[in-house]
């Protein structure tokens, strides 16, 4: 089927191949880090007396990698909306892919004291900044080559690319700590940091190969490019901007919850192998794959709103019982309180999200829009949730409550600010398109 602007099937296929490829490059480099950053950078890079400090210490560098997204969003959102989505997508698979093999060449604190945490928080800015510009010109490359009425499932499959980032940065880590632990701290937790530079040049490759997006090739001809995005995208699309963040929220907040903190929490405080929880993590992370383009799929005909408002309903409804499942130490209890909630339901909110966020803005200021957004609320959404809740589990003296009380908080607030969204029913433009074109085709020529 032809895609917007009459992109045909094959060049659809290629841009969304090269986008989802690319997005599980970077959200690779990203996830590694968060992984890491609890069970190796607490004791390798901020040593200290009490544990929890330095936990906290190493989630906190893990946080700044958020607050850089906003200015890779902000930064590569602007030149994106003015000279092109796909140059931009080249320059941060290049800082991504640098900055994360530099991380697994670093000094540890012992070996070249206080300059090793520090350039370990430089490289993981410039971390933030590559995933910054990259999430939304990949999903830019899907959504804007898409037929309308199918924009939310093929948006959705380069959302894939954190489901399989996320499975490919656990799993590696997995691997590597099957190791004995001085080998694995000593040097196995590295190898998935140098190993990525072979996922880089693949995904390198890829993009050189796709075409800059017809609906861009449109504002560009017609001369139609925002003076300065970021400024006419607060001055037109305020309401959107505020509705987008409150959605954004519990997206952030769950994964970090399931995906990040939760490796602490089993492996701490439940006991269970740190190899075994992120096995656990990486399962889950493989349903993805596939509940993620079901639910974009089912927001074609739901609509995105509506999709996103249900599935924050339900993650309110589960994090509770989650946690109770994790309690009880065994097994397959807690792989069901992982899988089910975060391998199936969070995909209810992920999945419709780029297409959601891509129909708030129009073309002119969309890359700029939906990179904000995204980014911006990731500072409090994402970054600081490992450090909210490892508070919040050491101020409930080691019960979760307040951590699950939190997760309903902000699965209620993105549950409001989706039903507040006014956006087209999908396919409604589409259908426009049509009806003006018959209409055009009945009139006499003139």
């Amino acid at each position: 089927m032809a895609g917007q602007a009459g992109a045909s099937s094959r060049e659809l296929r290629r841009v969304v191949g090269a986008s989802v490829i690319g997005a599980t490059i970077e959200w690779y480099d990203f996830f590694l880090y968060g992984i890491v950053a609890g069970i190796v950078f607490n004791k390798l890079y901020f040593p200290a007396d009490d544990p929890v400090v330095s936990i906290l210490l190493a989630y906190t560098t893990f946080a700044v990698g958020f607050v850089a997204r906003p200015v890779g969003g902000l930064i590569f959102g602007h030149f994106g909306d003015k000279l092109g989505r796909k140059s931009m997508l080249i320059i941060t698979l290049m800082i991504m892919g640098v900055a994360t093999v530099a991380i697994g060449l670093l000094p540890t604190y012992a070996q070249i004291g206080i300059a090793a945490p520090i350039l370990l928080l430089i490289l993981r800015i410039a971390q933030g900044i590559g995933i910054g510009g990259e999430w939304g010109g990949a999903v830019l490359m899907a959504y804007e080559y898409a037929p309308e009425d199918k924009r939310g499932f093929f948006a959705s499959i380069p959302q894939i690319g954190l489901a399989l980032g996320l499975c490919l940065a656990s799993g590696v880590t997995a691997i590597v700590s099957m190791l004995p632990d001085e080998q694995f701290m000593a040097w196995g937790w590295r190898v998935g940091f140098i190993g990525s530079i072979v996922l880089i040049i693949v995904g390198m490759y890829i993009r050189l190969k796709v075409h800059e997006t017809p609906e861009f090739e449109q504002v560009k001809a017609a001369n139609k490019a925002a003076a300065i995005p970021f400024v006419t995208m607060l001055r037109e699309y305020p309401r959107n901007v505020l509705l987008g963040m409150g959605v954004r929220y519990i997206d952030g907040v769950f994964f970090n919850v399931f995906a990040v903190f939760s490796i602490v929490y089993l492996s701490n405080y439940v006991k269970v192998p740190r190899t075994t929880a992120l096995w656990l993590v990486t399962l889950a992370a493989f349903v993805m794959v596939f509940t993620i383009p079901m639910f974009g799929k089912l927001s074609d005909k739901w609509g995105r709103p509506r999709t996103y408002a249900i599935g924050s309903a339900l993650l309110a409804l589960v994090a509770f019982p989650a946690f109770w499942l994790f309690s009880t130490g065994s097994l397959p209890l807690i792989a069901l309180g992982i899988v089910v909630p975060f391998g199936v339901l969070y995909a209810m909110c992920y999945g419709p999200e780029a297409a959601l966020f891509s129909d708030l803005f129009d073309a002119r200021v969309r890359y700029t829009g939906i990179s904000f957004v995204y980014q911006f609320s990731g500072i409090f959404a994402s970054g600081i949730t490992p450090i909210i809740a490892t508070y919040l589990l050491a101020r409930g003296d080691g019960q979760p409550w307040q951590v699950c009380a939190y997760v309903v908080f902000a699965a209620l607030v993105s549950m409001l600010s989706a039903l507040a969204i006014k956006v087209p029913a999908p396919g409604t433009q589409l259908s426009n398109a049509r009806r003006s074109a018959a209409e055009a085709a009945r009139q006499p020529a003139r």
